[in-house]
């Protein structure tokens, strides 16, 4: 066992595990303050959904030996079988399983998480529960399996059909994570139907300082999202560290100038999703391409995102935050960007792109493997969420929706708005509130 790349993997592992509770307050910024609270559950949940499939047969599903043309892995590994005081790895690398298989789960955590953002301001907890468990089943393991389980050298062990067959690339994630996440968000953003009142009603930001806060702990953990996949604390974990700082830094000026061309002023909130487009869109890549290659991915991303968030107002789609414009977007420009700006000089392992010589072959396979999984995930999303809505129902009440959701859903507010006053009238002293007010009638 490597000592070095074990810590390096475990620490990465705790990385994207912060990205969930990360993309809660991204999320819940944006939200309105009386759903403020079920945007953080939606997110939160899922550290617990997943990691208990993900240990009785998920791990298995998406990275056991291969159990049908490439498609889904056996379950010889469920309950982790098999996993207790074993190394993986290449020889000097090896590293425990067990290190691998949490740091894998995070993803898996993160993933249907990332959905949540489509469907903000209406959904039913205990529904999203179900969602989220039938939907890891039979949509993330698999697309995990296709792009991030390799045959072993010595062929003993069989992996997914993209990782293997087609020889598409996604070093951390473009297509089983962003691609993903973005057209099931698509999918439940159809079957949700819009919230009351959208898109007449403004629906601001209730605190545009999570958002930030959220973007920033997302930009910190996708150090172990994107380096961490080296899975050795190396050299090329250093190029994915590079790279993803360069494409998300390069994004954010992106989206910014978009926006002040547009808008006529750069937004905070502007800048925060900009970091989050750059994040995405390097994702796939960040081990293939150049410092300078990742600059364009994440500056071509921070522009056509900014471009893209606007596009549920012409096509009449409700998605709440983003997360098609963002996460889909992002997630297909960097994934088909490898194929224009990936160069074996930084990866032996990768392909040379169109602007490096290599032709057209690899964007080719790019596009096989961004459009197989967003096909796949967006017709089996609708079928779920359709099958949740027609039988236990999706979406809450009308009424609730209005008068708040935290408040139906959970039996809490996220603010006291009313507790100042409150407390200067009971203790029969004046608060501050109270004096203002009275100094103002006065």
């Amino acid at each position: 066992m490597n000592t070095g790349d074990t810590a390096w993997v475990l620490a990465s592992a705790a990385l994207v595990m912060l990205m969930t509770p990360g993309l809660a307050f991204f999320y819940g910024g944006m939200v309105r303050s009386k759903s403020v609270l079920n945007m953080l559950m939606l997110n939160f949940i899922a550290l617990a959904v997943v990691t208990v499939l993900w240990m009785f047969y998920g791990y298995s599903e998406a990275f056991g030996n291969d159990a049908f043309s490439g498609l889904f892995g056996n379950f010889d590994n469920a309950g982790l079988a098999g996993t207790v005081g074993q190394l993986t790895g290449p020889k000097d690398h090896q590293i425990p399983v067990l290190a691998f298989v949490m740091f894998q789960l995070m993803f898996a955590v993160i993933t249907p998480a990332l959905i949540s953002g489509a469907i903000a301001d209406r959904t039913k907890f205990w529904s999203w529960v179900i969602f989220l468990a039938v939907w890891v089943t039979i949509v993330y393991f698999p697309v995990a399996h296709w792009v991030f389980a390799f045959d072993s050298p010595d062929g003993s062990v069989l992996g997914g059909w993209l990782a293997n067959r087609i020889k598409a690339l996604d070093f951390a994630g473009g297509t089983a994570v962003h691609i993903n996440a973005g057209a099931a968000g698509l999918a439940l953003a159809l079957v949700l139907g819009r919230r009351k009142g959208w898109p007449k009603e403004p629906m601001r930001p209730h605190n545009v300082p999570f958002v930030l806060l959220g973007a920033s702990l997302l930009w910190f953990g996708w150090y172990g999202f994107n380096a961490g996949s080296a899975l050795t604390a190396s050299d090329l974990a250093s190029v994915a560290f590079t790279t993803t700082t360069v494409a998300t830094a390069a994004a954010v000026l992106g989206w910014l100038i978009t926006e002040q061309i547009r808008d006529g002023k750069p937004t905070t909130l502007g800048a925060a999703s900009g970091a989050v487009a750059g994040l995405v869109a390097i994702t796939p890549a960040c081990a293939f391409v150049s410092p300078l290659g990742a600059a364009a991915i994440g500056l071509i991303a921070g522009v056509l995102c900014a471009l893209a968030v606007g596009l549920k107002f012409r096509l009449g789609f409700d998605d709440s935050l983003d997360v098609v414009g963002v996460h889909l977007v992002g997630g297909i420009v960097g994934t088909l960007l490898i194929g224009f700006f990936g160069t074996t000089s930084v990866n032996s392992g990768g392909a040379d792109g169109l602007f490096y010589g290599g032709g057209f072959t690899q964007l080719g396979k790019q596009a096989i493997g961004a459009f197989s999984v967003l096909a796949y995930s967006f017709v089996l999303t609708f079928i779920i969420g359709w099958v949740i809505k027609k039988t236990i129902g999706f979406r809450v009440e009308a009424e609730a929706e209005v008068t708040g959701i935290d408040e139906s859903e959970h039996a809490e507010t996220a603010y006291e708005f009313g507790g100042i006053v409150g407390a200067g009238r009971g203790t029969g002293k004046v608060s501050s509130t109270n004096s203002v007010l009275e100094g103002s009638k006065s």
